[in-house]
């Protein structure tokens, strides 16, 4: 029975490990691949992005003049406006936050009923039972509840970093969805960074730059893979304890 659970167990981790397990064992030994170069649309998972838009405003020219209404300058804008420009996002993220609670609670009940007269049958009742009748004490009840609670949590991270995106689409409205990726490979470890989201044209700078407190529905990611981040991470049976295991 023991020998079937363990199967059990073992069969579970190598199906859930899949082809992942299978190229690592692969590239063992070798330095973490870079991914190629390739088109963000075509990757595996792209979704164009759908927003609410307002009505499309045709372009206003005036007579006799070179200016067009809702222009950002007299001369070509160098900025990213179209799909396939590429603009700079500055990444600079500070995030800091420390909560810490508690909580105590105490509660104490006694309840006590007695009877000290029943029309004279306390007497018999006093004859039959051989230990006798204490009316003054026929219920009482006793509850004592206590709990004590705490929680705290302290978290302080800080990103500053630039990558250039490019965008992948132009909305309707004129905003824009951009979309940079970024590998850096160190020695056997590669720190990824990736940056997605919605930008509008007028808060993109002259030199072509843009915060990311400026972008809309922003997804920042910054991890990396390779031999240090393995060692960080819980087996694969660990992993699957964790899971399982209720306590």
């Amino acid at each position: 029975m023991q020998r079937s659970r363990f199967l059990l167990i073992a069969l579970a981790a190598l199906a859930m490990s899949g082809c992942s397990a299978v190229d690592r064992l692969k590239s063992v030994g070798e330095a973490p691949k870079l991914t190629a170069i390739a088109n963000p649309v075509t990757q595996p998972g792209y979704r164009p992005v759908s927003m609410p838009m307002p009505a499309p405003a045709p372009a206003v020219y005036n007579s006799n003049s070179l200016w067009r209404s809702g222009a950002r300058a007299f001369f070509k804008d160098q900025r990213a406006a179209k799909v396939g420009d590429i603009l700079t996002v500055i990444v600079e993220i500070t995030d800091k936050a420390e909560i810490e609670n508690e909580t105590n609670r105490a509660r104490d009940n006694e309840e006590n009923a007695g009877l000290t007269s029943l029309s004279g049958l306390e007497k018999k009742l006093e004859k039959i039972l051989p230990e006798g009748v204490d009316f003054s004490k026929i219920v009482t009840l006793n509850s004592d509840a206590k709990s004590d609670g705490s929680g705290s949590i302290e978290r302080e991270e800080e990103i500053a970093t630039k990558i250039a995106a490019v965008v992948t689409q132009v909305l309707p409205n004129g905003n824009m969805v951009i979309e940079g990726r970024q590998e850096m490979r160190v020695n056997f470890e590669m720190r990824e960074l990736i940056v997605a989201g919605v930008v509008r044209p007028e808060d993109i700078t002259s030199d072509n730059t843009i915060p990311i407190s400026k972008i809309a529905e922003a997804r920042v990611s910054y991890g990396g893979k390779g031999q240090i981040t393995d060692v960080q991470q819980p087996r694969y049976g660990q992993q699957v304890l964790d899971i399982l295991l209720p306590f």
